[in-house]
């Protein structure tokens, strides 16, 4: 006999209070959360504070227009019937806590529960985090798998397939995140005899994140470039768990290319005191990025250009305070134009070192890289945020479309954030930060459909309402696309508690039938 996901639902789950009304971050109100801190993707956190010193904006400026397919509203009255739509696949990302220190798998009867539950409403996977902290924690090229041997049974008994994260980054350190999992031991104590492996700002401070791409090809590693060494830990993956990927359990690799596993510079941490919405600040000072940089200014012929900006402010200036970033700044000089190519220029490239040796790991197998939606400062002319993150999209230069070019030439899909946020209400709720996730939404899904490459996407703070969803489901299937196109999946940031309760588990179920191109109605409680 076939099983409600309702009745499956409270078979497993112990009953509980009924649920207070649960927004997103972006649909409440600033009054009500004056100095609040919310963990969004990435280890970002979004600080209510207000500066009273902030101007003011035109809010007719802000008004919803027809500037792109994506720019559309819902209201309960007026719903997209997306019944016949294409399928898009939804994947579930797992908690971070789900294998320990010890590479062993959390509470498993709990999951397995959990992911029964997933199951009922039809979702078609999960993501997990295969954190490079963890498996090759204590010596070079020996490797644990163990909990995700594990984790990975029990998906593949309960049905669902896998979306499968190399993470070659820290976890841990940012508001919201309930788990410490930093680099390897071995590489920690490289670090400790020498801190330029990391990512450093100006003010010489390290940023154990991530390992600073100078090292690409520095055989600093005990022996191993870092590129190596990531190549390494993949082929012994491919090979640990060739049974699944023969039996297409593992659907897509996710290859980790920076902090957080995103392809960017780690220009915004908290640790260093970055509120959003600053600037943040440019991450180029180890000894061997600023040794690329002045080989790249002596080449150009100006040897004194092989500094990085000094007057480009801190983590947590506006753009209009800085002489780099300002309108007519020096970020469009001939040598600010110079610095942000070869800056941006140098995230590029370590994309396609890292790209090239996973193809030849995976042997042809989906494999994915994620960008971040760095949507603040997006209605400025110099996008400073996007600038210190290493994306050269300033308002006379398209900063997107050189990525995706070098994201095809290996055949990688784009996995791309932020699509359930609303330009208009960030506007309500931040109007000093000048943002316009709805624009960059649009510009980065472009790029990539421009060169014909998969594009997937996650929401960037946790999302339970339907508007949300909504939104989500817009920009998963743009309204009269003349080419049809859509998303390829859809990754929900993350499976907890909150998400299954009653009412929101019947949204999300709601949200995963639009997904699915199957036709919805309003699901009743009971």
């Amino acid at each position: 006999m076939d099983v409600s996901p309702v009745q499956l639902f409270n078979s497993l789950c112990p009953p509980r209070a009924p649920p207070t009304a649960y927004s997103t971050l972006h649909s409440r109100s600033l009054n009500s959360l004056s100095y609040e801190s919310f963990r969004v993707k990435g280890g970002l956190s979004y600080s209510l504070s207000i500066s009273s010193g902030v101007r003011a904006l035109d809010r007719d400026k802000w008004k919803r227009t027809e500037d792109h397919p994506l720019a559309d509203d819902f209201t309960d009255n007026n719903q997209r019937d997306f019944a016949g739509t294409p399928y898009v696949p939804v994947y579930v990302m797992l908690p971070l806590s789900v294998i320990d220190m010890n590479c062993e798998l959390v509470d498993p009867e709990g999951l397995k529960n959990q992911l029964r539950i997933l199951k009922s409403v039809n979702v078609d996977g999960v993501m997990v985090d295969c954190w490079w902290g963890i498996i090759e924690a204590h010596a070079p090229q020996t490797y644990n798998w163990t909990g995700y041997r594990r984790l990975f049974e029990i998906v593949r008994d309960v049905g669902l397939k896998l979306q499968v994260v190399m993470s070659f980054h820290k976890c841990g350190g940012n508001v919201g995140d309930d788990v410490n999992i930093p680099l390897p031991q071995w590489v920690r104590e490289i670090g400790d005899s020498n801190p330029d492996i990391y990512f450093t700002d100006k003010e010489g401070r390290r940023n154990t994140e991530c390992l600073t791409w100078g090292i690409d090809k520095e055989r600093v590693l005990r022996g191993r470039t870092a590129v190596e060494v990531y190549f390494d830990f993949m082929r012994n993956f491919r090979v640990e768990f060739d049974d699944f990927f023969v039996d297409g359990v593992i659907s897509e690799i996710e290859v980790g290319l920076g902090p957080c596993g995103e392809l960017r510079y780690p220009s915004y941490p908290v640790k260093f005191g970055w509120k959003y919405p600053g600037i943040g600040a440019f991450q180029c000072y180890d000894k061997y990025m600023m040794k690329s940089l002045s080989k790249a200014a002596e080449k150009r012929g100006h040897s004194f250009w092989g500094r990085a900006p000094n007057n480009a402010g801190s983590y947590n200036s506006v753009p209009h305070e800085t002489g780099f970033f300002r309108d007519g700044g020096d970020y469009d000089s001939y040598y600010g134009r110079f610095f942000l190519n070869w800056y941006s220029q140098f995230l590029i490239d370590h994309g396609d070192r890292v790209l090239a040796l996973a193809n030849l790991a995976f042997e042809g197998s989906c494999i994915a890289a994620k960008l971040s939606g760095i949507h603040w400062w997006y209605k400025t002319a110099s996008h400073a945020a996007e600038l210190t993150t290493g994306f050269y999209n300033s308002a006379h230069r398209d900063g997107y479309a050189p990525i995706a070019a070098m994201l095809k030439k290996h055949e990688v899909a784009l996995n791309f954030t932020c699509v359930e946020l609303r330009t208009l209400i960030q506007h309500e709720d931040f109007p000093e930060a000048m943002a316009d996730p709805e624009g960059l939404v649009w510009q980065v899904l472009n790029a990539a459909w421009d060169v014909s490459i998969p594009v997937a996407s996650e929401n960037a703070l946790p999302c339970y309402d339907r508007e949300g969803y909504n939104k989500i489901l817009e920009n998963a299937k743009p309204r009269n696309d003349p080419d049809g196109r859509h998303l390829c999946a859809f990754t929900y940031l993350r499976l907890s508690r909150i998400l299954i309760d009653r009412h929101n588990f019947l949204e999300f179920e709601r949200f995963v039938k639009g997904m699915h191109g199957e036709a919805i109605s309003d699901l009743p409680l009971h």
